[in-house]
């Protein structure tokens, strides 16, 4: 008999949702779990910790970062039905990756915002929850959760901001926010 595998959600407009994500992956990593992570919003060229360090992990832990520049951040030329599309192509390679059910731990990592902000339809996200593997551990985060996603989680954890030195002109700090 296999064990069942539980959806979690990390949300909130706090700092923390994807380090979450990563402990959960480093400690399922741990037992010899197989993970893969996918980054959404996240430039693929944007240098950060967690790539640098997952890469020295080895096969049994992936992480693929779409090369999706959030056109929030000015930075991006592509217009923002460019980006629907570039999302809607990331998550068909997440649907056929999920299908393989090679792994034990899977991270959707930003996917809530790309729902939040209508870069991905939200009935395909539940399509895709309710038809996980039965033994897949599936973790999403993002700031917001819908409340059809919500309903059906396992875990929720919601990571409130009370005070970030962003607003104080605190610059990202390589190890720290990235």
């Amino acid at each position: 008999m296999s064990k069942k595998g539980l959806i979690h959600i990390y949300c909130g407009r706090g700092k923390g949702k994807t380090t979450a994500g990563l402990g959960q992956a480093l400690r399922a990593w741990g037992w010899d779990k197989e993970v893969i992570i996918f980054q959404f919003l996240k430039s693929k060229n944007f240098p950060s910790g967690e790539i640098k360090a997952i890469e020295r992990l080895g096969n049994c832990f992936r992480i693929i970062r779409f090369d999706q520049e959030h056109p929030m951040f000015g930075k991006s030329k592509v217009l923002k039905t460019g980006f629907k599309k570039s999302i809607h192509d990331s998550f068909k390679m997440v649907r056929k990756v999920f299908c393989g059910k090679k792994y034990d731990l899977m991270i959707l990592d930003e996917i809530l915002n790309a729902v939040g902000e209508g870069f991905i339809e939200e009935k395909e996200v539940i399509g895709l929850i309710k038809s996980k593997p039965e033994s897949l551990e599936l973790v999403l985060t993002g700031r917001t959760v819908p409340k059809k996603i919500l309903a059906l989680a396992d875990y929720v954890s919601r990571i409130t901001e009370i005070k970030h030195p962003f607003k104080s002109g605190v610059k990202a700090r390589k190890g720290i926010e990235y």
